[in-house]
């Protein structure tokens, strides 16, 4: 575990509503490695905001946070996904509400099948510019290019992604043929966010596990990515969905961003959004 845990995450774990926890891996990463250094990283750059939101009318420093520091990793992303499963199992168990801080996306997938042991009719929620819907990519099975079919396939079909812009022709086929929700950032523009999260709720009314690719953010506001990509969305539209959908939310994660590819400005907001997410789930309770 590193010295430096997660801004006012001071609670005991027992006492704590949420656990944030750090997953260093980013072994399959296709582009640009670096996103195992986001966790410290982000956990550094939380120390620039103050503890009260505006925004949210919710000072952090009355919300019971728990930081665990970051989970042990192995060499390969299968041996990872087993290690940090019974990890993520025993945090939903305990009744608390994780926060991983990836890391790559391939990360996500034990903690939503956590949360689905705990909430059968789970819905999953993810911003990325990238389909993520291939059955492998590059020989690997549980690449981060395969999350979101492995979620639809393994976990559950109350799905719906937002920002994409990116994928190959066969992933855009399987969406169309089974019938996924998919927004693109053009639907975000055109539509409105708060449009496109109505759309959402309409399907998914129960709980939720809201991840979120940094990369489905445009890299004019967050260039320091796995794999960048022009013409996303901007952070307001995240921190819309993140307010809006706060209530439904049991389990969250923040991947992808590569520290090394900018100055510190994309982990800022990244530690921003995790913030955001706190404080509208606290003020929801």
């Amino acid at each position: 575990m590193h010295n430096t845990l997660f801004a006012d995450a001071n609670s005991d774990y027992n006492k704590a509503r949420y656990v944030i926890c750090g997953v260093p891996f980013d072994g399959t990463s296709s582009f640009r490695l670096g996103s195992r250094l986001a966790p410290q990283e982000m956990r550094v750059a939380s120390y620039n905001f103050e503890t009260y939101s505006s925004f949210f009318d919710v000072d952090l420093s009355d919300v019971l946070i728990h930081d665990a520091g970051d989970l042990e990793v192995a060499a390969t992303i299968d041996e990872t996904l087993e290690m940090i499963t019974p990890v993520a199992e025993k945090y939903v168990r305990d009744g608390k509400i994780t926060i991983m801080l990836g890391g790559e996306h391939s990360l996500t997938f034990p903690f939503v099948n956590a949360c689905k042991n705990k909430y059968p009719d789970i819905g999953f929620v993810v911003l990325d510019a990238h389909m993520d819907m291939r059955e492998e990519f590059g020989g690997e099975k549980n690449s981060h290019a395969c999350i979101s079919r492995h979620v639809i396939e393994s976990i559950t079909r109350k799905y719906a992604s937002v920002g994409i812009r990116s994928g190959d022709r066969e992933e855009y086929e399987y969406v169309r043929e089974n019938n996924i929700k998919v927004f693109s950032a053009e639907d975000v523009i055109s539509k409105g966010i708060k449009s496109v999260i109505e759309d959402i709720r309409k399907d998914i009314r129960g709980p939720i596990y809201l991840s979120v690719d940094m990369d489905a953010i445009d890299p004019a506001y967050a260039p320091a990515l796995g794999t960048p990509e022009p013409y996303g969305i901007t952070p307001r539209d995240v921190r819309e969905v993140i307010s809006s959908l706060a209530p439904q939310i049991v389990g969250f994660d923040l991947v992808e961003i590569a520290p090394e590819y900018d100055s510190g400005g994309t982990a800022l907001l990244g530690a921003k959004l995790v913030r955001d997410f706190l404080a509208a789930s606290a003020r929801s309770l």
